[in-house]
């Protein structure tokens, strides 16, 4: 069933599927990368729960009526997903004030916004990721104004929706990234993987950092932090 590698990232494997043209298999690995790859270790036992938790979002999400890559899981690290072509734009949505949006505009620490802010980033790790604007964005990776509503739009919606379903697992979501992709019939879809490598979590009682915050700064065991959030959203009723 499984084809040739056509891709490694720092996180994952892709892998093209035997007489599927528009089906890939998406590999979690164990790495764990910080600072575009700066930072590197590798933990046993994240890429499964990687897998598991991004599964079970998806499948939440899907619920909700948000269109993405995933068709199932395959097995304990491994997702089917339709085939895209990820769009160079990484899309973050901010609820609370931390991170690289506190030293820029000198916002204090844990300030909660009235609305969400979407931002863009290039997805582009030789240049960092810059932050870009809507102008930038279409020069850069030929989207649409179209397109750029659709991202919000879509951005916004599953906000709403991960943040319903991570206070009821006792825990605030700070912010996160999302990446979108076009399908082979040019549809955009959320794409990627929704984790804890790839939001803030922040638990509701203690304010203890949930992600893969305490791997880049150092201050907790990551595998612990994540098999307590996979833990919590076994239980969720919703999926």
């Amino acid at each position: 069933m499984k084809g040739t590698m056509l891709y490694e990232g720092k996180a994952k494997k892709v892998y093209t599927i035997l007489g599927e043209e528009y089906q890939r298999i998406l590999e979690y690995k164990d790495d764990a990368t910080a600072f575009n790859g700066k930072k590197h270790e590798v933990f046993r036992g994240k890429g499964r729960l990687n897998n598991v938790i991004s599964s079970h979002i998806f499948q939440y999400l899907h619920q909700q009526g948000i269109s993405s890559h995933f068709i199932d899981s395959l097995s304990e690290t491994e997702q089917l997903v339709h085939h895209t072509c990820i769009i160079p734009i990484e899309v973050v949505v901010r609820n609370i004030a931390t991170g690289s949006l506190t030293k820029r505009f000198g916002i204090e620490e844990g300030s909660a916004f009235d609305q969400p802010i979407v931002e863009f980033y290039y997805k582009k790790d030789e240049l960092n990721d810059p932050l870009m604007n809507e102008e930038h964005a279409k020069l850069l990776t030929g989207v649409t104004d179209e397109d750029l509503t659709l991202l919000k739009q879509q951005a916004k919606a599953i906000n709403a929706h991960l943040q319903q379903m991570f206070d009821e697992i006792g825990c605030t979501l700070v912010d996160f990234k999302l990446e979108f992709g076009r399908m082979h019939d040019g549809k955009i879809v959320l794409s990627d993987e929704i984790s804890p490598d790839t939001c803030r979590l922040w638990d509701k009682e203690t304010n203890q950092k949930m992600d893969k915050d305490v791997f880049r700064q150092g201050n907790g065991d990551l595998i612990s932090v994540y098999e307590t959030i996979w833990n919590r959203l076994k239980e969720d009723i919703h999926v």
